[in-house]
């Protein structure tokens, strides 16, 4: 058997999405301007510093007055603009420091990057598995790949991973408010195979698989269709022939 998507399927998930199904209780509402300051932010800090022309240290962090000298801000938005969206934002992506050494202000994105001069040196390893629970969300049409090869950080530095699913309160950041598949993963045995860890400032889970940067399908513990709530619970060791997830025509 294989996984069964539909398009009554990927109508439902979307329609649950319109009208908020998917979205966190923390959720705050942020204004479309300082949601447009939050993606340029997100872009600037996690992607584009390095093409941008602005220099960025091995922890992530940008001089704040070099963020509102740049083009896609100055005369935009202020210093008291981007606080806000660091204090507002649901998922906490993104950290204001003083530097002790310029005694200037900072900004960095707690994770996410795909700027090779970041190296993440203030991750915290994680060691043992003291996490009941650490998922990965995702999308009907990228599961075919993830359910034969495993899950993949892409174009960024690690896979992301959330400490709970999006009706837990206590989860903050680690997965889009839209997906579709969550993916439990088995954090005991990954770590027994040599597989690290890390936790960023703001919660998420975060790992680069293994040396060909997958966290391959014998760690999934258990798969499950948002949409449906249909799971196979009785998963132990991966089988492409197995059912993880299967979507219900209407």
């Amino acid at each position: 058997m294989s996984l069964v998507i539909t398009w009554s399927t990927l109508h439902q998930s979307t329609e649950q999405n319109k009208v908020g199904w998917f979205t966190p209780k923390s959720c705050k509402i942020m204004s479309g301007k300082d949601i447009q300051l939050s993606k340029s932010l997100s872009w600037l800090l996690r992607h584009g510093a390095v093409q941008e022309g602005l220099r960025i240290n091995q922890e992530g962090y940008i001089q704040l007055s070099a963020i509102l000298n740049h083009k896609s801000f100055k005369g935009k938005f202020n210093i008291t603009d981007i606080q806000r969206v660091v204090k507002n934002n649901d998922k906490q992506r993104f950290k204001i420091q003083l530097n002790p050494h310029s005694n200037s202000l900072e900004i960095k994105a707690n994770q996410g990057h795909t700027i090779s001069e970041v190296n993440n040196s203030d991750l915290k390893p994680i060691l043992e598995p003291k996490y009941n629970i650490i998922v990965h969300g995702t999308y009907l049409k990228c599961w075919p790949q993830i359910k034969l090869h495993g899950l993949s950080p892409m174009k960024r530095q690690h896979i992301h991973l959330a400490k709970g699913t999006l009706d837990d309160t206590a989860v903050t950041s680690g997965m889009r408010s839209n997906t579709q598949v969550h993916v439990y993963i088995a954090l005991d045995k990954a770590l027994l195979d040599g597989i690290k860890f890390y936790e960023s400032e703001n919660g998420v889970i975060l790992t680069a698989g293994n040396e060909k940067g997958l966290l391959e399908p014998k760690y999934f513990s258990k798969v499950v269709n948002v949409c449906t709530g249909m799971n196979d619970t009785g998963f132990t060791e991966p089988s492409l022939n197995n059912v993880y997830v299967m979507a219900h025509a209407n």
